[in-house]
């Protein structure tokens, strides 16, 4: 792989990076996070406790993004069949109104973007071929994709149902892109990561401490083709 050189030390020359969105480009779950909490605490389960009534949601959250997909409106659905469940009988209506009242969370006209995106975002364009992909439901993704005010450094938005090994391989055919000289940039070991290794893509994990549960997995740590970084500005340092 070529590289050229640079006052930031050795960095690879013209390549096409993959960037994720949530939690990547910008916080996202956190959102999901703090109203999980408020839900804990006013669901208050005597006997499941805080810890067996989030369980139940994070196997609700699992079966329901199978079905229904990801996204705020499938959260707050996942929230009402969590009382369900956990009250052993259908929501009320008081119940279902407070539920709908944190939908107000996921309205807002404004992202918290990841230090150093902007700024990093800027760079690279400059010197390489940036795509968008993000999961979600369509609508709220775009509306995120605005808010966050960086379309301009992107090439091209992608916005997909979800992330799997079949949505690489669809990226690479629509987009003409070559594998050994692209990249997927992710938080997410499950659906940025290890889909994209499998399609023959190279990646860079940057962990974010607020990433979703059900995107964990484990990456092998002998895998050369994926890059290991702790910031988003350190992607400057090697593209």
């Amino acid at each position: 792989m070529s590289t050229v050189g640079g006052g930031s030390g050795t960095r690879r020359a013209r390549q096409v990076l993959v960037f994720d969105a949530d939690d990547t480009l910008w916080e996202n779950n956190v959102i999901f996070e703090r109203v999980i909490e408020e839900f804990l605490t006013w669901l208050d389960h005597p006997e499941l406790g805080r810890d067996g009534v989030r369980a139940l949601l994070d196997e609700i959250e699992a079966a329901n993004a199978v079905v229904h997909g990801y996204g705020s409106k499938v959260f707050l659905r996942s929230l009402g069949e969590c009382v369900r469940r956990v009250r052993r009988r259908e929501a009320s209506e008081a119940e279902l109104t407070r539920i709908a009242g944190w939908a107000r969370a996921f309205e807002a006209d404004e992202v918290e973007l990841i230090p150093g995106v902007a700024e990093t975002l800027a760079e690279l364009a400059g010197r390489h071929r940036l795509l968008m992909l993000t999961k979600g439901e369509a609508a709220e993704q775009r509306r995120k994709v605005d808010a966050s005010r960086l379309a301009r450094h992107f090439r091209g938005v992608h916005i997909v149902p979800e992330k799997n090994v079949g949505t690489y391989e669809d990226l690479v055919r629509t987009c003409a892109l070559t594998p050994s000289v692209t990249w997927m940039i992710g938080n997410s070991p499950k659906s940025d990561i290890l889909p994209a290794r499998e399609a023959g893509l190279n990646a860079v994990f940057i962990p974010n401490d607020n990433t979703w549960v059900l995107e964990h997995s484990v990456l092998d740590p002998g895998d050369e083709k994926v890059l290991h970084l702790e910031t988003f500005a350190d992607l400057l340092r090697h593209f």
